[in-house]
């Protein structure tokens, strides 16, 4: 069997699969056992798969993922998180679009210390839009900054998809987090800059609030203090540790994790029945993406035994294409991919194909790989099947609709691409504070 029918038989059955609603890890699950047959050795392939499956869900460097979850998982389900949000509605105080700004702001917090999007995206959501919306702010304005906030969370550490974007591209994963972290910020900053300058130039779009008296300065900011400077603390922590060899990045996320527990714990928040919660909530999230890299170390054998990665990257070689060529074309189908599939699916369908490109035109994969991240950034935020706008769905008032939905993510979706291009232009943007630090 040749490559191109060896293609259609892995990529259409796998795309037949999804289509007929297995989930994901499933449908890799059943095309790696009829893969490893055909093309492993029957019986003798069957035995591979079983054993590269062990040893992908056991090795070293995925470790880090359960601990940054615990660490969102904690922040949340101790009631942390909420008091960081009071402390920034503190002291923000007369600034157009108050409480959009209290959303990215704290957004970005709760990116350096959670390592779940649609935990971060969830939270700020429950909480902030019913209560813009019942003071007059514009759908647009109260879900918009949320649905792009939450995006960030995969850019900034801790990230567990960014562990397993590392893991499975073999790419430097602290140099991968350390990587994120000017890009995320970056984005942080326009969507604060874009927020104020349409709430000014429009008041209508988030209305004057009645403020009460402005609290003495210890009081404004003891909340800060408080709650806000221990997690930025822990996250400093976390990156530097990494950065400096000190620890490896699963040694820094355990540091993280002890981190954020010991904070709750001594803010009184930690509970029996919350921290099961979060354990819970760590297993869940950890175990489906676990069992998702059972698939992918099999798959990737596959394709390169069916002779089908050498094949198609050969021929993108033959063709004669400058780097920069590729790498566009790589981002459009990334940003095409993202509109139907989800993250990790993103993954394992194109990394096998894209890291030898990588490698072969010697680019640099944690330029790249910043890039891909936020192509799966992108993926969460652009209609039609973005995770953050159904995750924005279930916490907004039932009256919301879709399309109000998709209207308040496109200015996000747009500072994002923004994001994109100017690293593709210009690399140093991702690129500069990993070989400053060392990572």
């Amino acid at each position: 069997m040749g490559w191109g029918e060896a293609s259609v038989l892995l990529f259409g059955g796998l795309v037949a699969l999804m289509a007929l609603g297995l989930p994901v890890a499933f449908a890799f699950l059943a095309i790696n056992i009829v893969g490893a047959a055909i093309y492993l050795g029957g019986e003798a392939g069957l035995i591979q798969f079983t054993r590269n499956a062990v040893q992908s869900v056991t090795a070293f460097a995925l470790t880090p993922i359960p601990f940054f979850v615990l660490m969102g998982e904690v922040l949340f389900q101790s009631g942390v998180a909420m008091k960081a949000i009071d402390a920034f509605a503190l002291l923000i105080r007369r600034v157009p679009g108050r409480l959009s700004v209290i959303a990215i702001v704290a957004g970005t917090v709760f990116s350096a210390i959670s390592g779940s999007t649609i935990a971060t995206t969830a939270l700020l959501g429950t909480l902030m839009v019913p209560t813009m919306l019942a003071r007059g702010y514009h759908p647009s304005m109260a879900m918009g900054p949320i649905i792009g906030i939450g995006g960030v969370d995969m850019l900034i550490p801790p990230s567990a998809l960014t562990v397993l974007l590392g893991s499975l591209a073999g790419i430097s994963i602290s140099g991968l987090l350390v990587g994120g972290i000017v890009p995320g910020l970056m984005m942080s900053a326009m969507f604060l800059g874009y927020i104020l300058l349409r709430c000014y130039l429009n008041p209508a779009l988030a209305p004057v609030e009645n403020l009460e008296a402005v609290p003495g300065f210890w009081e404004r900011w003891r909340p800060f203090f408080t709650y806000v400077l221990p997690l930025l603390l822990i996250f400093s922590l976390v990156v530097w540790v990494m950065s400096a060899g000190w620890a490896t990045p699963t040694e820094a996320a355990a540091i993280g994790a002890a981190g954020t527990i010991l904070a709750a714990m001594l803010y009184r928040s930690l509970t029996v029945d919350n921290l099961m919660k979060a354990l819970i909530g760590t297993v869940a999230i950890s175990g489906t993406i676990l069992f998702i890299i059972m698939g992918a170390t099999t798959f990737s054998q596959v394709l390169s035994f069916s002779g089908v990665v050498n094949s198609i990257v050969g021929l993108i070689a033959q063709q004669g294409l400058s780097t920069m060529t590729v790498l566009v074309g790589m981002i459009v189908i990334l940003i095409f991919l993202g509109c139907f599939v989800d993250q990790v699916s993103m993954m394992l369908i194109t990394l096998p194909f894209f890291m030898p490109l990588v490698a072969k035109l010697n680019i640099d994969p944690i330029w790249f790989g910043v890039m891909f991240l936020i192509c799966m950034q992108l993926g969460l935020l652009h209609p039609p099947f973005g995770l953050l706008l159904f995750t924005m769905k279930g916490v907004a008032p039932p009256h919301i609709t879709m399309n109000q939905i998709y209207i308040a993510a496109l200015p996000y979706v747009g500072f994002a691409f923004l994001v994109l291009f100017m690293i593709l232009f210009f690399p140093p943007i991702a690129t500069w504070l990993p070989r400053l630090l060392g990572s």
